[in-house]
């Protein structure tokens, strides 16, 4: 009898079946779902790692580089792009979006690892025949071992056009970044050439893991008895776990003592609680609370002061992750679901409120480096009218000598100054306060009053923090 389940093949040349490499595997499985659903890497890449340790040959190792192929293809995205677009016989657009990710992991291995070159071209095009074929896996070896004729530095010399000639075009290929990011980066750092370069390559780090230590539940002396576990730099409930680390095997993070959180958003936090009042300090506002980080930080430091802290958040199920982050807080608190431009409390009602409104994300580009990619120049018109709206509703909302805090997490000026000029304008019963006092020991902050953090000053997200004081 005939076996029909063997594919044909060559005479002399037995069917050899394919490696399945469970680490590449992985990696293709998360930068598909990223490209198919709109997934971020940082969401869909921790069950994938869950799942695969469960095999008895997928180990740490595996694990770390497997995080490294998938990031590192995301920063380097629009980098890759151009090299591969220079290596096939055909506009990228009609290249299939499977196989242009294959590309893409080759071409990183090739080109932003220490992998040697017939390894990377090997494993590669080992991985395209598991999961595209045969026959697409005879055009990726084709194109990876035109990519493999050239290092990084010789590619960009081809690829990105000089530096005088469109430096913004240069740096967006140099840097991968979108040419209009580029750009809106370079306005808000006020030109130069040295500061961007230092700007869009931070973005192209891998950040460390921050961890804050919640005032009244847990210490910085409790978290930094962890393994490589250091002080931040800035904020003093700040710990850095400086290889990476493993925030859910911290017992304190485990329990809610302690959370993950970047030293940017917890020195707005701060920021904002040392603010000078003139009068009372009993009720406090978060009024985008989700999905908690500040909040926690905010009524843990509230609690010190025997205020109450309301935290608002408009989606119920990020006001359900809200409410778990601040779960056994020492002091009163308070967790609704309310939409922040149409509060249901009355006027004057806060001694201190904190807006830290939704934006591009331009400023978190590290953590979510597909993010770069799916922001266009329009989404700014989106976010405006929203932005205005809950910054005016913070200034309703906090009572005569009580303080506001403006914060994004974007550099964009027409998120940041922008905002804050044109509700000034409309709402003159205000006015700004200088934001760097409240943070004494953090260098680079500008000419003031407002605070703009950023990855190669401060190691931080790019957080921008207004305070404004009401007047009248």
């Amino acid at each position: 009898m005939s076996d029909t389940s063997r594919r044909p093949r060559k005479p002399g040349k037995p069917y050899r079946r394919p490696k399945k490499d469970p680490v590449r595997i992985l990696a293709f499985e998360a930068l598909r779902a990223v490209d198919e659903r709109d997934a971020y890497a940082n969401l869909v890449l921790p069950p994938l790692l869950r799942k695969a340790r469960e095999r008895e040959d997928f180990d740490g190792r595996d694990a770390a580089l497997a995080t490294e192929l998938v990031y590192g293809t995301l920063r380097r995205q629009g980098t890759y792009d151009a090299v591969i677009a220079e290596c096939v016989d055909r506009p990228l657009r009609e290249v299939d979006p499977p196989v242009l990710d294959v590309l893409s992991l080759g071409a990183h291995q090739l080109l932003g690892t220490r992998i040697p070159s017939h390894a990377a071209v090997s494993a590669t095009v080992e991985l395209a025949r598991v999961v595209l074929g045969d026959g697409r896996a005879k055009f990726v070896n084709a194109v990876l071992r035109k990519v493999a004729q050239h290092d990084l530095d010789g590619w960009l010399e081809r690829v990105a056009p000089p530096y005088d000639e469109d430096p913004e075009d240069h740096l967006a290929v140099v840097h991968s970044h979108p040419r209009w990011v580029v750009s809106a980066l370079w306005d808000s750092l006020g030109g130069g050439r040295a500061g961007i370069e230092q700007l869009l390559a931070a973005d192209n780090e891998r950040p460390e893991v921050t961890l804050v230590a919640r005032p009244g539940r847990a210490t910085t002396e409790e978290l930094l008895r962890e393994d490589a576990a250091v002080p931040g730099r800035w904020s003093p409930y700040a710990v850095r776990l400086t290889e990476g680390g493993e925030p859910g095997a911290v017992e304190a993070v485990r329990e809610g003592r302690a959370g993950v959180q970047d030293e940017g958003s917890q020195l707005v936090a701060l920021a904002l609680a040392n603010a000078p009042l003139e009068g009372p300090d009993e009720k406090w506002l978060d009024g985008c609370a989700g999905p908690g980080g500040k909040a926690a930080l905010l009524a843990a430091l509230a609690a010190e002061r025997g205020a109450l802290l309301l935290a608002s958040e408009k989606q119920p199920h990020r006001a359900g992750l809200v409410a778990k982050a601040l779960h056994g807080n020492p002091g009163p608190y308070q967790v609704i679901a309310a939409d922040g431009t149409r509060p249901p409390w009355r006027p004057g009602a806060f001694d201190r409120v904190l807006m830290d409104v939704p934006c591009t994300g331009l400023g978190a580009l590290r953590r979510r480096p597909e993010a770069r990619w799916r922001r266009r120049p329009d989404d700014l018109d989106g976010f405006a009218p929203l932005q205005r709206g809950l910054l005016r509703s913070a200034l309703e909302s906090v009572r005569v000598g009580g303080v506001v805090g403006y914060a994004t997490c974007s550099p964009h000026l027409a998120e940041t100054r922008a905002v804050v000029a044109d509700v000034l304008k409309q709402f003159p019963a205000a006015e700004l306060v200088d934001a760097r006092p409240l943070l004494p020991d953090v260098p680079g902050l500008g000419d003031g009053p407002d605070v703009q953090l950023w990855p190669h000053l401060h190691g931080t997200d790019a957080m921008y923090l207004a305070i404004v004081r009401r007047t009248g």
